[in-house]
């Protein structure tokens, strides 16, 4: 709306790390803000205390403003907590958080989500937002009211409840030829398959959802550049007979031409 550009600056590596000095040789005198998204999608990257301290010296240095997606705050495994960008004293009055009841509740179709800044740059938010989404459906909004206010183990659990999911699944992938990282959030999980095939993801995707029957999403369709991994992203937000099932399935796969 106001004739910005968006610059984007990839995640390298294996490891999904962010290359700071890449973030800083794009930032420039028309750079207005930085968008972050912690627990991460869809590589289950959390931002690490380094990485805070490098974005809150890009920040000031340059005067940004962030724009940080937390939806997934709540889905943080192995004792790690979330850490958000408000808690950054630093950074407070810098940023903007969105989250997402949808993601916390099981409820993403709901399409219910909030942002928190700070008074001066939520007036500009809602100045833009009021023209985005007009209005959100008011019966939903009553009902994860009341049920947040009523059973807030929910969401304080909430990464206790994915984390089992996560491991059941990637256990039963444990003799599999996909390479598994244990996803540190989101319910996510990236599957290497360079020991199967040499074939690209999106390739790989199709294989994997029409002949062995288990939908998987390219992670290259994320880059505006992709830089060629054998990786795909699979979901264990799902039963666990479900998710044991599906594993059968991928470890059967031992070649791809």
């Amino acid at each position: 709306m106001a004739g910005g550009r968006c610059v984007h600056v990839p995640m390298r590596g294996d490891d999904f790390h962010i290359d700071w000095d890449e973030v800083r040789a794009a930032v420039s005198d028309r750079t207005r803000a930085i968008i972050i998204n912690s627990p991460h999608n869809p590589t289950g990257k959390l931002y690490s205390e380094d990485d805070f301290s490098e974005l809150t010296a890009v920040v000031l240095d340059n005067d940004l403003v962030v724009i940080s997606d937390e939806v997934y705050e709540h889905m943080v495994y192995d004792g790690v907590r979330h850490r958000s960008v408000l808690s950054i004293n630093a950074l407070r009055d810098h940023s903007i958080t969105v989250s997402s009841f949808g993601k916390t509740c099981h409820a993403t179709g709901w399409k219910v989500a909030y942002a928190i800044a700070s008074h001066k740059l939520s007036e500009e938010f809602r100045k833009v937002h009021q023209f985005v989404t007009f209005t959100t459906h008011t019966p939903t909004q009553w009902a994860l009211a009341e049920f947040l206010e009523k059973h807030p183990e929910h969401y304080l659990n909430l990464s206790d409840f994915y984390q089992v999911k996560r491991d059941v699944f990637n256990g039963a992938l444990g003799n599999s030829a996909f390479t598994i990282e244990p996803s540190a959030g989101t319910y996510f999980q990236l599957a290497g398959y360079a020991d199967i095939s040499d074939v690209d993801d999106v390739t790989m995707a199709h294989y994997l959802t029409q002949k062995v029957k288990v939908a998987a999403i390219p992670i290259s369709v994320f880059y505006e550049s992709p830089p060629g991994q054998r990786v795909v992203r699979l979901c264990f937000a799902k039963d666990d007979d479900t998710l044991c099932e599906a594993a059968s399935r991928l470890s059967e796969v031992t070649r791809v031409d």
